[in-house]
């Protein structure tokens, strides 16, 4: 099929580091083809890129098992809802694609029933099947046409299953400045050159700040005790500052933390160190050549489920992406605030230790950066040509 229009597209992203992959991928998208039409679930970051949202993609932004539960049936029946408008559509209005930005556990379901009725499907993002739940390939080979993977070595696992992938890199590797622009962005943060500055990132789903956010508190109360002069900034994802505002008076009264709107990457670029839940922040947090402290802590029979799925002793993708506990990571019983506090601090009386580092997350900068908006959307045309 060649299409002589430009492309409508359904997407489904599920949370905030899944709308910012999607947004940047809709711009390259877009270059190709500016009259694009793009619908389904997504965030601010999709809808600045002329995105309809028929959902907002926070409905979805769940994680763990026990937590997935109790959220259950509301994230199936939109599943199920959105499935049924999309193949109800007629041939004027019907998507030329599907494509699932991360979120597997909806997506997939997803991608496999609209190929059932012969929509194309593509996921961007491979799910970590080389880190966890392996099984899962099969349900990809149903599920998508094609796999978009961000890291080098993955798709030789879908070759070998003769599933179609393509690396096309991370974007993020590609927005993020090589060069830091440490001095720009404490200007612009009010945050003087000589500051000895800490970004605390709890996570950007509720279900993440319940659980981390009290414990990356804790550690910047403590540190503040035994610094006075610290200084903290805390980007606060939208919609959540309500649940921040109340944490922060009860486990970090007193201590200098200043809450940002958003604002994630001046953070991080402004910082000497950063505390960080686990996830997609931490890569962002590597590209900005940052020393972390990685946490992540989750609900007591959510972790023991998944301590005994996971196939590699790394949880934080920069240490996954070098093989090696280049960070430390403190997860759950092990993440008190005085554990995090005092590694958090060790980074900061090691500055040839912070330099060692930075070198090694330039090198993988380099690696991840392969103008991700313009490979992915050739793969995309590739599928649509098919």
């Amino acid at each position: 099929m060649t299409l002589d229009r430009a492309p409508r597209l359904a997407m489904v992203a599920g949370e905030a580091s899944g709308d910012l992959l999607a947004g940047l991928l809709l711009g390259g998208l877009r270059t190709r083809w500016p009259a694009l039409q793009a619908y389904g679930i997504g965030g601010p970051k999709m809808a600045a890129q002329g995105f309809d949202a028929w959902w907002p993609h926070d409905k979805l932004a769940v994680r763990g098992y026990v937590e997935v539960l109790s959220h259950y049936r509301e994230i199936a029946g939109i599943r199920q809802q959105l499935g049924d408008r999309l193949l109800a559509a007629g041939p004027a209005e019907r998507a030329d694609a599907f494509i699932g930005v991360d979120a597997p556990d909806f997506n997939l379901d997803l991608e496999a029933r609209l190929k059932a009725q012969g929509m194309k499907t593509v996921h961007f993002v491979s799910p970590s099947i080389w880190a966890w739940r392996g099984k899962r390939i099969e349900k990809i080979r149903k599920a998508t046409d094609l796999v978009l993977c961000l890291f080098p070595f993955e798709p030789a696992i879908y070759e070998k299953a003769g599933i179609p992938a393509a690396y096309v890199g991370h974007p993020l590797a590609d927005t993020i400045p090589l060069e830091v622009p440490r001095a720009e962005a404490r200007r612009a943060l009010g945050l003087a050159e000589d500051d000895e500055v800490v970004a605390i990132l709890p996570g950007s789903r509720r279900s993440e700040v319940q659980y981390i956010a009290p414990r990356l508190l804790g550690a910047a109360a403590e540190m503040q005790r035994r610094r006075p002069n610290l200084r903290f900034v805390l980007p606060v994802v939208p919609g959540l500052r309500h649940l921040i505002e109340p944490l922060r008076l009860h486990h970090a009264n007193g201590a200098r933390i200043e809450l940002l709107d958003g604002r994630s990457h001046e953070a991080l670029a402004a910082c000497d160190v950063t505390l960080i839940a686990s996830g997609t922040a931490t890569l962002e947090a590597a590209l900005f050549k940052r020393p972390m402290v990685i946490c992540y802590a989750m609900h007591a029979l959510s972790w023991q489920m998944m301590k005994r799925m996971n196939y590699q002793p790394w949880v934080g993708l920069p240490n996954i992406l070098l093989r090696d506990f280049v960070v430390p990571e403190l997860l759950q019983g092990d993440a008190t605030p005085v554990k995090l506090a005092d590694a958090t601090l060790a980074w900061l009386d090691d500055p040839a230790g912070s330099r060692a580092v930075s070198v090694r997350f330039e090198a993988l900068h380099h690696e991840l950066r392969r103008n991700t908006a313009e490979a992915a959307t050739h793969a995309i045309e590739t599928i649509l040509a098919n």
